[in-house]
């Protein structure tokens, strides 16, 4: 059994394609001349081009950023260290504060 391949669409037949849909062709005859899948993807295009505009059709890169390791890492200042660890303190306060209400509600 043979998978068909997920079709890509370039920027241009993504922003042609909405382009027609704006000027008034349905989209159901947009997606059979143009070949595609559902009717549904010129409208998502068109939403994409709406709210974010031809930016919303170009290629996106595919997974997580790359970082920079040979960018330094900057040290943390004793006041962000401090605050750091005041709130993992507050955090397990408040943690054995319930477990101690839990604890004093199973012997009621």
């Amino acid at each position: 059994m043979i998978k068909p391949t997920k079709r890509l669409f370039s920027f241009q037949f993504k922003l042609d394609a909405v382009r027609r849909f704006q000027a008034g062709e349905s989209k159901a005859a947009l997606a059979r001349e143009l070949q595609l899948s559902s009717p549904e993807l010129i409208e998502k295009w068109a939403r994409q081009y709406r709210t974010e505009g031809e930016d919303g059709l170009r290629p996106k890169p595919k997974g997580r950023p790359r970082t920079n390791p040979e960018a330094p890492a900057q040290p943390e200042s004793e006041l962000q260290r401090l605050r750091r660890e005041n709130e993992r303190l507050r955090a397990e306060v408040a943690f054995l504060g319930k477990v101690q209400a839990l604890r004093d509600e199973e012997r009621r």
